[in-house]
């Protein structure tokens, strides 16, 4: 498998507002959402791709289909995805994980916003994800 770049990073908050009053108001960082949604990121912060604030229950959502994140999964602090060639090499990434031995949280797939990924949890409880963002490829 052959990383590109670091696509994203993410912490995973179960506490939007009190995220929000750390990295937006007291850190000063430019974050912003869509109306209706509480997901908050920037591609504007130097140094970074992507930096966003991404509730759980969106995690939980992308993850496994439903809002709340299963019991029986230890709970992310942070999601890091990185970046790959192209959406074929998404799918031959996780497959290369899973014979490693990794459990894949889900195979690759395409999002609404067209970026691919799939994505496992790490020893340390991070959402991984191995992603291709048409956007980043220009």
């Amino acid at each position: 498998m052959q990383i590109e770049f670091i696509t994203s990073f993410a912490t995973i908050t179960p506490d939007i507002a009190a995220s929000r009053a750390l990295y937006v108001d007291a850190l000063g960082l430019p974050l912003h959402s869509a109306p209706g949604d509480d997901y908050l990121h920037s591609g504007d912060i130097a140094g970074s791709k992507h930096f966003g604030l991404w509730p759980l229950t969106q995690a939980a959502q992308a993850c496994f289909g439903t809002v709340d994140w299963p019991s029986d999964v230890p709970v992310p602090q942070a999601s890091v995805e990185f970046e790959l060639a192209d959406p074929a090499a998404v799918q031959a990434g996780a497959e290369e994980l899973r014979a490693a031995g990794y459990t894949m949280l889900h195979d690759a797939r395409t999002e609404p916003w067209g970026q691919t990924v799939a994505r496992l949890l790490s020893p340390e409880h991070l959402v991984v994800g191995l992603s291709y963002a048409p956007p980043l490829h220009g």
